[in-house]
């Protein structure tokens, strides 16, 4: 399969450069280049992979007896990341065109001394609104951004290059900080959680699965609101639920593979996962598609959509807060231990 390349680039009129320094992309005599954030989006880019001609544009199309493979590889090369995979990598790469535009530097094709002095950038908080370095995960998401937008084009990026591989272990060693431990969520912890959550409402029937289900399944947030109803019933589920006799089935996709995780049913019904699963599908008449959606119109209605996973993270903050939870804290450092994550 050929390499992506850009196939709508328009002349525009020469922007001014600013003097030579130290990289020589800024003192290019090539002919200007559109602006690389004027290319097609991404997301769209990797969708039309199997599109992408492998011969000059007056090549004749696809025998028709092809065609059934072209969908096939679409569908696999939107398979082959998430959706909020995609998302990031196209928001990282406008990130990165808008900060070269500004500095008059050339994009493509690939130059690791203006991706070093890029993450430079991110590393001294001149990037940004509010002048804040990015942290070193930020910034290594965003240079992995970067170097898969290079590749989908055509135009491999070496990380190894010193201006980019030195400079990014001089900002892991000075920048870097050990990872805040999240609190752990105790079983005595999510029963208080649980006394703070309306049985009346359609949400709080709703949050009391999600934190049932997590909680027994050691779910990350992205894994609970990413479950389907049934298999295979939504192209952007990470999984579905299949009820069982003794308790509930979970089917998980991760980066690795598919795995399973089964949850039995609770000695009491007032704590049982499986029956405040089953409550919420009855009571919110979800039968298809996305499990776990936003409640609209005072708390009576629900959506279509699939619940955003920082509603996890809130959620577990709020009931941790209410429940008064590690009562020992001020609120602010509480706040701060309780996310998500809490539940695995």
């Amino acid at each position: 399969m050929a390499p992506i390349v850009d196939l709508s680039r328009e002349n525009r009129p020469e922007e001014s450069k600013a003097p030579s320094h130290s990289t020589t992309a800024i003192a290019s005599t090539s002919p200007p280049s559109p602006p690389a954030d004027d290319l097609p989006d991404i997301v769209d880019i990797v969708m039309e992979m199997a599109q992408a001609p492998c011969e000059p544009q007056n090549a004749p199309p696809l025998p028709a007896h092809l065609e059934g493979l072209a969908e096939r590889a679409r569908d696999y090369v939107e398979a082959a990341s998430s959706a909020n995979t995609r998302r990031a990598y196209a928001a990282d790469w406008k990130h990165f065109c808008a900060w070269a535009r500004r500095q008059h530097l050339d994009v493509l094709p690939p130059d690791p001394q203006v991706v070093g002095l890029y993450i430079t950038a991110c590393a001294s908080g001149k990037v940004t609104g509010d002048k804040k370095p990015n942290a070193v995960s930020t910034i290594e998401r965003r240079l992995s951004s970067i170097t898969w937008n290079f590749s989908q084009r055509g135009q491999p990026l070496d990380r190894k290059d010193r201006h980019i591989a030195t400079v990014l272990a001089g900002i892991r060693n000075t920048h870097a900080s050990p990872p805040r431990q999240k609190e752990a969520i105790l079983t005595e912890d999510l029963i208080a959680m649980l006394e703070t959550l309306d049985r009346g409402t359609l949400r709080g029937l709703r949050d009391r699965a999600m934190l049932l289900l997590g909680f027994a399944g050691g779910l990350r947030r992205s894994e609970i609101v990413g479950l389907d109803v049934a298999r295979d019933q939504t192209q952007d589920g990470r999984g579905w639920i299949e009820v069982l006799d003794k308790g509930v089935l979970v089917a998980l996709r991760g980066k690795t593979g598919w795995r399973e995780v089964e949850i039995g049913r609770g000695s009491s019904d007032a704590t049982c996962p499986v029956v405040a699963v089953q409550t919420w599908l009855k009571l919110a008449r979800v039968g298809h598609g996305p499990l776990f959606r936003r409640v609209t119109g005072n708390g009576k209605a629900v959506a279509a959509e699939r619940l955003n996973d920082q509603e996890v993270a809130r959620l577990v903050k709020r009931s941790a807060l209410a429940a008064g939870v590690r009562g020992d804290l001020s609120e602010g450092d509480r706040a701060e231990k309780f996310s998500g994550h809490s539940l695995r």
